[in-house]
């Protein structure tokens, strides 16, 4: 495994190619993170590094959350993610990792936390039919049987029913890079990501 970034999605556009063709794409800030921790086998039993995100007021971050970063004399940071690898090349407590790292071309894959729609019906949330809308039927959006009767005599584990949805952690693989902006720390993007405007988002390099 590879180390990732963290970034911010910033929003959608398009961007035209040398043939005329518009391009949904995109755009994350993404880092500069800083590497506020370095775990081996010897002192965790693995290997991984823990990067941070997003300099705050230390006023807002809790005192366990401060003496975990002081000890490393880290800035202030609201994120703190873990990536785990196999092994190290170099890497050093205060490293910074910018989209220096990354090259236009390159797929990578993005993770973030999605929409959430509220509680949705069978038809929105698993693409149910409806039923028929005239002559006096009354089932229109509803979910239909759930179950056989007496034998089982219970509704089976993972039945597709009315429930929330989004707002739950996904992963979109091999998004690839149109444009590398190194001055504002700008990776755009061709296609979507999880998430509305804001959104926090792990990106790292497709294996």
């Amino acid at each position: 495994m590879n180390i990732g970034i963290l970034g911010t999605k910033l929003g959608m556009t398009q961007i035209f190619d040398n043939s005329g063709l518009a391009i949904p794409v995109t755009i994350i800030k993404a880092g500069p993170c800083v590497i506020t921790q370095i775990k081996t086998p010897d002192t965790d039993g693995y290997n991984s590094i823990q990067i941070g995100y997003s300099e705050v007021r230390s006023s807002l971050l809790n005192k366990p959350r401060l003496g975990h970063l002081k000890k490393t004399n880290s800035l202030p940071l609201k994120y703190l993610k873990e990536y785990k690898i196999d092994s190290f090349n170099g890497e050093e407590v205060g490293s910074i990792i910018s989209v220096e790292s990354f090259n236009v071309g390159e797929t990578i894959s993005v993770t973030g936390k999605t929409i959430g729609k509220g509680f949705a019906g069978t038809v929105k949330r698993h693409n149910f039919t409806r039923g028929p809308m005239t002559h006096g039927s009354k089932n229109h959006r509803e979910p239909g049987s759930i179950g056989m009767g007496t034998t089982p005599g219970r509704v089976y584990p993972g039945k597709k029913m009315a429930g929330r949805l989004g707002g739950g952690k996904t992963t979109i693989k091999n998004l690839q890079i149109i444009l590398i902006n190194k001055e504002n720390n700008l990776l755009v993007i061709k296609g979507a990501v999880p998430g509305k405007v804001g959104n926090l988002l792990s990106i790292k390099k497709s294996t």
